[in-house]
């Protein structure tokens, strides 16, 4: 069953924001999505990092901006009480 959260949805970073900005190509806004989704969590998967390493030289300001956005974001830490 769907239900609807109140997660946001990609993207994620203001700099993921910008550059899908005027973007019509649906293999290009799936690169900078999955760019922005490995940055937030990478993978150990060969392939995948692969990929990532990929976008990553053909977009090294983006990987840079989002790679500063996602440090200057505070982390959350979730702390649980035993009753």
């Amino acid at each position: 069953m769907l239900t609807v959260s109140s997660t946001r949805k990609p993207p994620f970073t203001f700099a993921v924001r910008q550059a899908l900005q005027g973007v019509n190509d649906s293999v290009m806004e799936a690169d900078l999505l999955f760019l922005e989704a490995w940055e937030i969590q990478p993978s150990p998967n060969l392939g995948v990092t692969l990929r990532a390493s990929q976008i990553r030289r053909a977009n090294p300001d983006l990987a840079a901006a989002i790679d500063a956005e996602l440090k200057a974001q505070p982390t959350v830490s979730v702390s649980f009480k035993k009753s």
